[in-house]
């Protein structure tokens, strides 16, 4: 007998978390989840500013640089078990991401597969042209200018809905809001009415709980003794099973580490929730207020109740610019007299950077294991460690007085105090993220299928 439409269920698995997320639960679900679809979210502020910069340098990249591990790995099986895929990993570069799977899937034997690529959240050039202000600071943008790598708009769910329906087997995007991306799915095969905000803002309660991917299985939610996990080094993602009414069953292979309960879907639920009343996406403007949980069986809870208002009419814009340079210098101690040497070592090189002449807007001195988290007063308690560590890490206009701060750090080897070892220094460039709003008329999004 054929499910009818309100019997009906749809299942979609979370195959990332983020950028660097394992890869083999995505895998197991793509093999053992009975998914219709995989959806890999894998996008934060600063990840596709970091693209863009790749971009730059090889116009060819841009996109996540796991992007072609996951789909040689899970590409296979997801054509032979008939599940689409769905995933931000276009991050700066969707076309590219686009062309690279397509021949992924050539070289693995599969032919005819329907790849789009969703563009139009890269608002550079809007951005440049407008008299904005940044939301955070109130700063003019323009002042930036030169400084300013991306500005990358928050898509909503059409576009994605769009390449579905065209028979998009695999759907790669730039910049589209978390939930958005389990929430096309679910417009596309219901038909829901992209003004039924309820039923969106239910919608988006389903992506909220799965992008996170193992977050709400159990990762995030470990702490021994209080809220044990069995298996953690197998923890298995997430499958959402959802209904026409946008209800949810939270679940995960029956075979895979984790757990998913009442609890790990109440702390994920809330997890960066600002305003529940009010959470602001391109598709709806979510409540939260009303949502119920419920452990239906182990590893399986239903979740309902998400309610929602119609979207604003702006867009959140990332703006990530350069912001200066940090350096930094690590050293260790240990055995007796290790916190007082380490405390030694600090007063040398702060002395250091004064005499040198080192130029910092900010500057910390931390004994990692001892204050590094909680300051002095919450770092003296019981006895003295029989090891420390201590760093010393500043930001600066340019690359060269970075550079300063570590090597003050590794000279400690030879100019005391004693016994210091396994020095680490580093430097890298700040990139710094504000916000602007921009009217939803000033952003384009689109499709197009990309052919290898």
């Amino acid at each position: 007998m054929t499910a009818t439409q309100d019997e009906r269920r749809v299942r979609i698995g979370a195959g990332a978390g983020y950028s660097g997320d394992r890869i083999e639960p995505a895998v197991e679900l793509a093999e053992h989840g009975a998914l219709d679809y995989l959806v890999f979210e894998c996008l934060a502020e600063r990840t596709i500013a970091m693209a863009q910069q790749a971009r730059r340098k090889h116009p060819e990249l841009g996109y996540d640089p796991l992007l072609e591990a996951r789909m040689r790995a899970v590409l296979p099986i997801a054509v032979r078990n008939d599940v689409r895929i769905i995933s931000n990993m276009g991050a700066a570069n969707p076309r590219a991401a686009a062309r690279k799977t397509a021949e992924i899937a050539l070289a693995s034997g599969l032919d005819g597969l329907k790849i789009a690529a969703v563009t139009g959240d890269d608002v550079l050039d809007v951005v440049r042209r407008g008299n904005f202000h940044f939301e955070e600071s109130g700063e003019s943008v323009a002042s930036f200018d030169d400084r300013i790598v991306s500005a990358n708009a928050y898509l909503g769910a059409a576009p994605i809905v769009d390449a579905l329906a065209a028979g998009a087997d695999i759907v790669l995007t730039g910049r589209v809001a978390d939930p958005s991306l389990f929430t096309a799915p679910l417009i596309h095969e219901f038909g829901w009415d992209m003004s039924d905000w309820n039923t969106l803002g239910q919608a988006t309660v389903v992506g909220h709980l799965l992008e996170c991917a193992g977050q709400v299985s159990g990762g995030y939610f470990a702490d021994p003794g209080f809220k044990d996990v069995p298996n953690l080094a197998r923890l298995g993602f997430p499958v959402g099973e959802v209904g026409a009414d946008g209800s949810v069953v939270v679940t995960k292979v029956p075979d895979a580490g984790g757990r998913v309960t009442e609890a790990t879907c109440k702390e994920q639920l809330i997890y960066e929730i600002h305003d529940p009343a009010r959470y602001l996406q391109p598709d709806v403007v979510a409540d939260f207020t009303q949502v119920r949980v419920q452990e239906d069986a182990p590893d399986r809870v239903r979740v309902t109740g998400g309610r929602g208002t119609p979207r604003t009419e702006t867009l959140k814009v990332s703006v990530a610019y350069v912001d200066g340079y940090i350096g930094e210098g690590q050293i260790s101690y240990g055995g007796p007299g290790a916190l007082a040497r380490a405390r030694l070592a600090l007063d040398v090189v702060r002395e250091r950077l004064q005499f040198t002449g080192v130029r910092t807007s900010e500057l910390r001195f931390d004994l990692i294991g001892v204050n590094a988290l909680y300051g002095e007063t919450a770092g003296r308690r019981g006895g003295e460690p029989y090891e420390v560590r201590a760093r010393v890490v500043g930001r600066t206009a340019s690359v060269e007085q970075a550079m300063l701060i570590g090597n003050e750090v590794e000279t400690l080897y030879t100019n005391g105090p004693a016994g210091g070892g396994g020095v680490t220094k580093s430097t890298r460039e700040v990139l710094a993220v504000q916000s602007v709003l921009l009217p939803r008329t000033d952003v384009k999004p689109a499709f197009e299928f990309v052919e290898a």
